[in-house]
Formats: structure tokens, sequence, C-alpha cells
């Protein structure tokens, strides 16, 4: 029992820290995630990925394919420190996974691959990290692997990310060799006396590394001090520094996100995970250490803000929805302020909805642990929420605030999906309801000239995941077709349309009339269409511009050219006609349809197809090869750089259409030996010689 209420007392929050592990697929996140769990003693045995035994990786999917597909999340005590965190995936298509864990979180440990460096998801991680200001630690794992280069991950890391990392640690020796880790903060020499990592000893550093140890120290120093005026002018002025005012300078710009500290190891050899551990709790933010959550009163739109304490209203975020088979719909919170209860009732402030707040559970991966409330800065979950989604604010109901949403990417693939049977069909609508409640990246439309359901993602491997989990979870038999590539449409010129609806029948009939200016948006707008009412001296009453308005944008939808929709054009209803009975705004919707297909028509129109940012890594005899069959599949080569261990990476942009089944041809291109990564970039016109092509395939 008294574990229980320690569990539900109110937390001392500077011990608590809110963190994430982000890299890209393979740098080793669920091996990192899995010692974190061994050492702080919430599992006994360290399960492996590859033997599908990783405690985060509990789904069949994951286990089966050795990568994570849904973040985890788990809660693991370390020195008196609550250390909740969320282990997310690697690979592009689930990078939503990533986003709304990073919404939530006060900090972040990038693992990177010792031996690959910074990769293209490395890369996005970074930047959503940016994106979100979450403060990070760097950890190059793997560094018993043979290749890995500790210095040239290091200058990666400031190359690609722009990032300021500061080396706190060095290894001592890499590849085989790998023995140990040289701490430049206590200047000492970090090895293990047995292979679980348990038996840590502390040496002096040895005579042959002690000068570059005292250099790379000398650098570590310098560049903390420069983040810090007042250490500045005592180094300036030679007056002595401390090993505090060090370590408090490092950790206030750790937090501010002005430097990053880089640490090293082996998750999978057992080395330097506690190291990192002590690094989270040492440099990473408490929730007070970040600013008050800011957000706006949805009944004045005035702004707002919150601290992190339990006597302030609630105010809290759902960052993610799991459907379990067994218990229902889970939500998953951060709270931000105040407290959550077990049977307390809140206000879902995105939706102006009262919400009763069932059990409320601390999350082990797939384990739960019933809590009867959650304190500001923590993250938990309640059963039995109605109607609240992801991003949505949870709040007092007489202090309302409504929090900023998650934005998430556009889905860039899809795929028609039937049933085999007529029971199937029943159950495949509530269970693609269900998956979409999950996952904001997954949309299930229906094709309004075919009637199929058509299912679309981020990626081959996204939607074969999720249709998996139809049939296993969800017991669906359902036929899938091949994918295919979300394409936009838009225009190159500007053009005028005119539309006009006349139906005369017995009694009164149908009249409107619209007459709209189309114009392209520059190629690095991220709208779809922008409508806007531009009518001067009432040719269109009032009441009837919102009909119009709503018209062009369901065609915009549906498209023009193959049924696509419209993006990067802005419309502007300019004049138009109306009758004193017929008018209706059934009438003008329709006239505002019309107006858009006709101006579209006239305006150059052309198709925009998602290319995507490829790294094809091949032993080097390869290389030529695989250079040779991207340029044919129209992509346009980055660069090629060599590492170490006699590999080439080849960095290129493709367009998404011409990469479907590239894994197969890599695979037999490289003898097996070959890997790729892909992820969307940008929408880019499509040449005109394929246009029809597309176009007639619909």
């Amino acid at each position: 029992m008294a574990k229980k209420a320690t569990q539900e007392s109110p937390l001392d929050l500077l011990r608590v820290r809110n963190i994430g592990i982000i890299a890209h697929i393979d740098a080793g996140k669920t091996t990192v995630t899995e010692r974190v769990l061994y050492y702080a003693g919430k599992i006994h045995r360290m399960g492996e990925v590859h033997d599908g035994a990783a405690t985060t990786d509990y789904m069949d999917q994951e286990r089966e394919r050795g990568i994570t597909i849904t973040a985890a999340a788990v809660t693991a005590f370390w020195r008196g420190y609550q250390i909740n965190l969320i282990d997310t995936p690697g690979h592009v298509d689930f990078t939503a996974e990533v986003q709304r864990s990073l919404r939530v979180l006060d900090g972040g440990v990038v693992v990177f691959d010792g031996v690959a460096g910074v990769e293209p998801q490395s890369e996005t991680v970074w930047r959503q990290a940016d994106q979100y200001h979450v403060p990070r630690i760097c950890f190059v794992n793997k560094m018993d692997r043979v290749g890995a280069d500790f210095e040239r991950c290091v200058s990666m890391i400031i190359d690609r990310l722009k990032a300021s990392p500061v080396i706190i640690q060095l290894p001592y020796g890499s590849g085989t060799d790998f023995g140990g880790i040289i701490d430049l903060v206590d200047m000492k020499l970090v090895t293990y006396g047995d292979d679980l990592g348990e038996s840590i000893e502390h040496k002096d550093i040895p005579a042959d590394v002690r000068d570059m140890a005292e250099t790379a120290r000398a650098e570590m120093i310098e560049k903390i001090i420069e983040t810090d005026e007042a250490l500045t002018d005592k180094f300036l002025n030679e007056e002595p520094i401390t090993d505090e005012e060090l370590l408090r300078a490092l950790r206030n710009s750790t937090i501010k996100g002005v430097i990053q500290p880089v640490m090293c190891g082996s998750a999978l050899k057992n080395k330097g995970v506690q190291l990192l551990l002590d690094a989270v709790v040492d440099y990473l933010p408490s929730p007070l250490d970040v600013p008050p959550i800011e957000g706006i009163n949805p009944k004045s739109d005035e702004p707002q803000s919150r601290s992190a304490s339990d006597d302030e209203p609630l105010s809290a975020l759902v960052f993610k929805i799991v459907t379990d088979p067994f218990v229902g719909r889970l939500a998953f919170f951060r709270v931000y302020s105040g407290v959550i209860e077990a049977g307390s009732t809140v206000l879902n402030t995105t939706k102006d909805r009262k919400e009763r707040i069932g059990r409320v559970v601390r999350m082990f991966a797939d384990r739960r642990e019933d809590v009867t409330e959650v304190h500001a800065g923590d993250i938990a979950a309640t059963l039995g929420l109605k109607a609240t989604f992801t991003g949505e604010t949870l709040a007092d109901q007489h202090a309302p605030i409504l929090l900023e949403d998650i934005t998430f990417p556009e889905p860039v693939i899809f795929v028609a999906i039937e049933p085999k049977t007529k029971a199937d069909q029943d159950k495949m609508g509530i269970a693609l309801s269900k998956l979409a409640e999950e996952d904001p990246t997954f949309v299930v439309r229906t094709d309004d000239q075919t009637g199929q359901t058509l299912i679309s993602g981020m990626g081959e491997l996204h939607l074969e995941v999720l249709v998996d989990r139809l049939k296993r979870e969800f017991k669906v038999d359902a036929t899938v077709g091949k994918p295919r590539v979300s394409y936009r449409e838009t225009i190159a010129q500007a053009a005028r349309g005119d539309g006009r609806f006349v139906r005369q029948t017995g009694g009164s009939g149908q009249y409107g009339h619209a007459i709209i200016e189309l114009e392209p948006l520059p190629a690095d707008s991220t709208e779809d269409i922008v409508v806007e009412n531009e009518i001067v001296g009432g040719s269109i009453p009032k009441e009837y511009i919102k009909a119009v308005m709503d018209g062009i944008r369901e065609a915009a939808q549906s498209g023009v050219m193959a049924g696509y929709p419209v993006v990067r054009v802005r419309a502007a209803i300019v004049d138009g006609s109306y009758h004193e009975v017929d008018s209706s705004e059934l009438a003008f919707k329709i006239a505002g349809s019309m107006a858009l297909k006709d101006a579209f028509s006239k305006g150059k129109p052309m198709l925009l197809e998602p290319y995507m940012q490829v790294e094809v890594v091949v032993p080097e005899e390869y290389a030529g090869d695989v250079i040779g069959d991207l340029s044919a599949r129209r992509a346009n080569i980055g660069g090629m750089e060599t590492r170490v261990d006699g590999v080439a990476s080849v960095r290129a942009e493709a367009p998404l259409g011409e990469m479907f089944g590239y894994a197969t041809n890599l695979r037999n291109m490289s003898q097996g030996r070959g890997s790729f990564t892909m992820e969307f970039d940008k929408y880019e016109p499509v040449p005109e010689s394929l246009t029809q092509t597309i176009v007639r395939g619909g």
C-alpha cells in the first residue's frame, strides 16, 4: 500500500523528467530504453529487439519486424528522480508518433549510430525537436561496432544538423577495442567489470590518452563558458571556475537549447547507459524548468498561460489514442497544470464538451497500474473518454484554456481496400474508424466515382502494418489493392471562371451565379486553397457568400483533372448575380463549384507529385549501379559519401511514384547488402509526358 500512496502523492516537480528517446531506425533507441528500464529496476531481464523480446516493442508487428511502430510510454526511477520515458519509432512512416511525443515532452535523448552517423530520419527528428524547442542530449551508440567513428559523428551533427554539440565524454578505443568511456567532467576512465554493465569502475585516465583527454576537456570548458556571461568574465579575469559552476552553466545552456552535450557508449554491450541516465537527471529540464504552457481562452480568444503547479486550474493535452481490444479507448495525456482525478468531470475545450474521467492509469509499455490522480508535469492515460482525440485540450470547466493543437504531415500514398464478405464489411467500417482515431496520418475516405474505400498513409510499411492490424486485432478479412501515389492538382497561371446554375421546374426554380479569379500561390506555400470574398456592391447577397465558398472548397477537395485535391491556389469571389425568388444556398454552392472548375481548366492545370528524400547505403562497389538506377527513376542525385568501412551513402530526391518496389530492386542490385530510407520532402510538377497517363489512369 505504501508504494501506491507514494505514486499518488504530489510530485516534487524538480525531480521529474519527461523525456523521449528519438533517432533514425536501427540506431538503437529501443535497446537503450531496455537498458534504462533494467538499470532503473523496472525489469529484471533485458529483452533484445532482434529476439522480439523488447519491453516497449509489445505489438506483434513490432516483434516480427524488429522495429518500433508505436511510441511506448514507461515510468522509471533513477537516483530518486521519476523519469517518464517515451521510446519513439525511427521509421519515417511513423513520424507522427515522434511528432506527438515531442509535443508533450520536456527533453530528448537523440541516439546516433556510431558507424552511420547522422542519417535522414535523425535530421527529421532533430527538426521536429527544434520546432517544439525540446532540449537534447546526444548519445553516440554502437561504439563497439567495426567502423564506429565518434569524431566523424560529431562533425556530422555540426554539418548536417547545424547544432552546437559539446563533447562531455570520449570513447576509450572503438570497434572491438572499445573498452570504456572517458568522462571529461570528472576526468576519470569508466570501465565495466562484467557483461551486464553493473560493475562500474572509475579509474585514472591512462597516460597514453591523458593529453587527448585534457585537450578535449579544455575545449568542453571553453564551449560551456561561451554560453555564460558571468563565467566568461571570470575566465577573462583568470579567476578559478569550479566544477559546480561549470555543470550549472552546462545544464542551463542545455535547457535553453544553446548547446547539446554529447555522450557515447554501446547499449547492446551494456556500456554507458547509467552515465546517460545521470545526464538525463543532471542536464535535462524538469517541468519547472520549461516556460509556462501558452494557450488561449476559448471564449474571449485572449492569450493565457499556465505554470506547472497543482494549485493552478487544470490544463492537459491528449497526445495519443490507443484502441485496446480488452479495455477500449485509452487516451494518453500530459498534465501541464492542476490535477486530473479519476471520476472527475473536465471540459474538452477543443469541442466545448464535458468529459468524465474514468480510470486513470500509469503506463508501463502495454501494462497498466491504476492511480487515483495525476499531478502537474506528469504523463498518464485514462479510459472512458467519449469524444476526445489526439491534440485536444482538457481543462477545468470554470477556467477553460485551449492549448495549441498538434499538426501532422499529409499522407502521400493510398490503396483501395475491400471486405471479402458482408460480415467483414460491417466490421471493417468500425475497425478503420478506430485505427484512424489512433493515427492522425491514417486517412479513410470513399471514392465518389467508384464507391471504393481508400486508405491513405505515410508509406508502404505504414499501410502494411495497419492492414495487418485490421486482420489480426479486428478479425477483418479484406483485399488490398496496389499502393498508389497521392498526387495534387494546381494551376500555373491566373484565370477567371464563371459558374452559373439555373434550373427551371414547375414551381420556383434554382438560380446561382458566381464569378471567381484563381491565381497560383508560391511553390513553397503550405496552403491547400485560400478562398476570399472580394465582392463589392452586393452582386451576391451576403447570406450566399458562404455557400459559394463551400462550393469552391468542396470542388477543390475532389479535384478537377483526375480527382486529386487542389493545392497552392487562391480563389477570390469577384462578381455574380442573383434572383429575388429563385436564388438559394444550394444553387450558389453549385455555382461556386462550377466557377472553380471553369477557372481551373483555363489556368494551365498541372499535377504535382510527392518527391522523397532518399538515402541508399551500399558497399562501395555497388554505388555506381545504385546511382544509375536512381537516375533512371527520375531522381536528382544529391551526392555520395564514402565511409571508413567501405560503405557508400548515396543521397537523392526521387518521385514516390518511381520508388514502389525499390527494396526488392536494391536487394538484387547489392546482393542483399544494401539498405535505404525514404522520407517525404515536397511536391513537384509531374512532367507533361506522364501527366496524361496519370489522368487517364484516374
